[in-house]
């Protein structure tokens, strides 16, 4: 699946919101590390990061040429500075309408639009690909992307009290979250 989209910023500077390649690979293992250890929002820490650049090659190319999967990455002046994919929950009859989508971008760029043309896209393209269900897990305590998914129109359908077990907060509670899209 191919995609890309030139957005304006809050700021006035352009994003341009693309696949990521093969040739990303090495800036998008850097994001991943970096944006995992500046929030405890995220499902792990930078150090538990064990896919190489060659691993992380792979696995652009494999969503590049996929027709169901992506993996997107934000680009400002030629700086990676998020990341968000769509990922099939299964391949099974029952389970292949569900995708479920994440996301995650560097501190420095927040506010700015990023995470919500990111996520505007991860729904278009969990559109192209067919599925008629889009899901999310996001930490309670994180309002601005609850606000941010719900604006788009996710809704709430749960909550995990003991979702995470954070290093610094302890227990984190995490909403369950799904946009239809028939």
């Amino acid at each position: 699946m191919e995609y890309r989209k030139t957005v304006t910023l809050k700021n006035g500077g352009t994003c341009v919101i693309r696949n990521g390649a093969e040739q990303d690979a090495r800036a998008v293992r850097d994001n991943f590390i970096l944006t995992h250890g500046q929030t405890d929002f995220l499902t792990t820490y930078p150090e538990e990061t064990s896919f190489t650049v060659e691993q992380e090659k792979e696995y652009l190319k494999k969503k590049r040429e996929s027709g169901r999967e992506i993996e997107l990455v934000a680009e400002v002046d030629g700086v990676i500075t998020g990341t968000a994919g769509v990922d099939a929950l299964g391949s099974a009859e029952k389970t292949r309408h569900r995708a479920s989508f994440g996301i995650s971008i560097d501190q420095a760029w927040w506010g700015l639009g990023i995470g919500r043309a990111l996520t505007e896209a991860c729904i278009e393209c969990a559109g192209a690909a067919g599925y008629s269900q889009l899901e999310l897990e996001v930490v309670a305590a994180n309002d601005k992307a609850v606000r941010l998914y719900r604006s788009v129109g996710f809704a709430e359908y749960g909550r995990n009290p003991r979702g995470f077990r954070s290093r610094q907060s302890g227990w984190q509670e995490i909403v369950l979250m799904r946009l239809e899209l028939d």
